[in-house]
């Protein structure tokens, strides 16, 4: 692998010592005290980073974009964003209580707005989750911030991380020495909630490097608390990172797919002897431990592709461009009518976002309804 090693405000991570991070995502449910006890059981578990996602409901989707059910029952998916909206003190008050604990704090924006306010809180790095990986101006705004950046992989195609890199490059100002706060980490993702531990197809970890000359980390959705984080150890990866919350009981989101502090801590644990030991060697602990047939499913044959699980996804939970109103037959396509979001559930999908600014001000051949994915067809 052509780079195996990552740096965070000078500190070096590598396979040799894994940055783990606890992504706590929206499990504090907005609450600051339950957020507070999330990072302080992250940091008893052994965590190195804590991370938040900062969540503004129109900068992921639209709010026609369907349902999900909840223990409470059947709720709009973008009430249920709009429910997580927080002001920017919020986070600043939990990058300070995460570093005073010594650890990293990291979150990911959805969108512009996100970004500059995360920004603005002067973080050490930052996170470009899997939906966005296609999010052309998202991509070139964080470039410009010259941050170590983590940009996960889960649903996507070779071609689209290519292409993800290229748009990063374009900013000349990211490309100076790897020991400052310039690189680029890629998460290796499989966008299922869980993920069968048997799609990860680890292996893919050298595969990445080796193409992008990127070092490499594993963002993992499965349920095991070892055999994804400690197989990824033993393929190169240098950051894992992990859903966290306090009971897979909570009402959050990813709770269900989270692991409680016990199960995070066995993982560290387990992580921590396996950079002690050469891949080989993990290996056949885990050939042992597990049985063959297992492990080498989970390894994979290392060539890219969509993973079973999350082929469903492709083009769905990645952004495309949609109108953010009604638009009349005829009717002249302006920047404020339309916009970069996840499809997700019932609407159609658009254009990719990379298309935004080529069709502003053509015209609409027919009518397009608010929500709808907006094709070549309908201009």
């Amino acid at each position: 692998m052509k780079n195996e090693k990552f740096f965070i405000n000078g500190t070096e991570f590598s396979p040799r010592r894994v940055l783990i991070i606890a992504e706590l995502g929206t499990s504090h449910g907005a609450d600051p005290v339950k957020a507070g006890e999330l990072i302080e059981a992250a940091a008893e578990a052994g965590a190195d980073c804590i991370k938040f996602q900062i969540v503004y409901a129109r900068e992921i989707l639209h709010p026609n974009t369907g349902e999900v059910v909840l223990p409470e029952g059947k709720i709009k998916l973008y009430d249920r964003f709009r429910e997580l909206e927080l002001d920017p003190s919020f986070f600043a008050d939990m990058k300070e209580k995460v570093e005073k604990k010594g650890l990293i704090f990291l979150c990911t924006p959805f969108g512009l707005k996100s970004a500059r306010e995360l920004k603005d809180l002067k973080p050490k790095c930052i996170k470009i989750a899997s939906p966005e990986l296609n999010y052309t101006a998202l991509l070139r705004e964080i470039a410009s911030y010259r941050l170590p950046t983590f940009l996960s992989t889960g649903v996507s195609k070779l071609g689209d991380i290519e292409e993800a890199l290229s748009i990063m490059a374009e900013n000349p100002d990211t490309t100076l020495p790897e020991t400052t706060n310039s690189a680029i980490c890629l998460l290796h993702c499989v966008t299922a909630y869980p993920a069968p531990e048997k799609d990860y197809n680890l292996r893919v970890l050298g595969s990445l490097g080796a193409v992008f000359g990127c070092p490499v980390g594993i963002s993992d959705h499965s349920l095991d608390p070892e055999l994804v984080p400690v197989l990824g150890t033993a393929m190169g990866a240098l950051a894992i990172e992990k859903h966290f919350c306090l009971s897979r009981s909570d009402p959050g989101l990813d709770d269900p797919i989270a692991l409680p502090p016990a199960s995070f801590a066995r993982m560290v644990a387990s992580v921590r002897r396996a950079e002690k030991e050469c891949p080989d060697e993990i290996l056949a602990s885990m050939y042992r431990e597990h049985g063959r047939d297992l492990v080498e499913s989970i390894l994979g044959d290392g060539i890219k592709r969509l993973a079973p699980s999350e082929k469903a996804n492709y083009e769905r939970t990645n952004r495309s461009i949609h109108a953010l109103r009604d638009i009349k037959k005829g009717e002249t396509i302006e920047k404020q009518t339309i916009a970069s979001l996840r499809t997700e559930k019932n609407l159609s999908i658009g254009l990719p976002p990379s298309w935004e600014e080529r069709i502003i001000g053509r015209m609409a051949s027919r009518f397009i309804p608010a929500g709808e994915g907006i094709r070549f067809e309908d201009l």
